[in-house]
């Protein structure tokens, strides 16, 4: 079997690593510590999905290895289906703009590039539905460790192209323009498969906020 992206579904939140399963933070509307699993509650995270799924459509990509294992995801919809982001300083104005909230790699897989991988899979998939504007909160410094941070770096998303639309000194907003990007006819699918991912190792750590090229 062959590593393959897909749009995350309902089920694949039940194989995704460690403490992303069942994880709540952005869809929290109560203030929460700024922690990966800050809030868990594997059957409101269904019931979300589906209804994200039934008005907006798919909010999410996996990344697969070649026995089936979930090794990544990304998660985006518009802000407003992530009440935890208006409890930020530098909180989105437009609740109808696209916001990608999480970006989690399997710690084996780290700095291979997949992460650029799955981001690019979902601004062509944004692009592709007409969005005309994605937005990401960031991480202003580095974090004693990433495994908690419910957000990726700032360098990782200034290197694709992002830019500063509010800026905060811990948790700014960034933004990028998906018409300039020339994503459509990229074939990630075999970047995925040209990734030189080392050998899967035991156990699964989430690994949430990221600097990966």
């Amino acid at each position: 079997m062959s590593r393959r992206l897909r749009a995350l579904t309902a089920q694949d939140h039940e194989r995704l690593p460690g403490s992303c399963c069942g994880c709540m933070f952005w869809e929290s509307p109560k203030r929460q510590e700024r922690l990966c699993a800050a809030v868990l509650d594997t059957e409101g995270q269904r019931a979300w999905h589906h209804g994200v799924a039934q008005e907006w459509g798919d909010c999410g990509k996996v990344a697969f290895d070649e026995d089936d294992v979930a090794i990544g995801c990304i998660k985006y919809a518009p802000s407003s289906f992530f009440p935890q982001s208006q409890t930020f300083g530098s909180a989105p104005k437009k609740p109808s703009t696209p916001l990608i909230t999480c970006l989690h790699i399997e710690p084996y897989a780290r700095q291979t590039g997949l992460a650029t991988v799955l981001l690019r899979a979902a601004l062509r998939d944004l692009a592709i539905r007409g969005e005309r504007t994605v937005e990401c909160f960031a991480l202003a410094k580095r974090p004693p460790s990433w495994e908690d941070a419910p957000m990726p770096g700032i360098e990782f998303l200034l290197r694709n192209g992002f830019t500063v639309s509010r800026p905060d000194p811990v948790y700014p907003l960034l933004q990028l323009e998906l018409r300039s990007l020339v994503l459509l006819t990229e074939n990630l699918e075999a970047v995925l498969e040209s990734l030189k991912l080392p050998l899967r190792m035991p156990g699964r750590v989430p690994v949430p906020g990221l600097k990966d090229g």
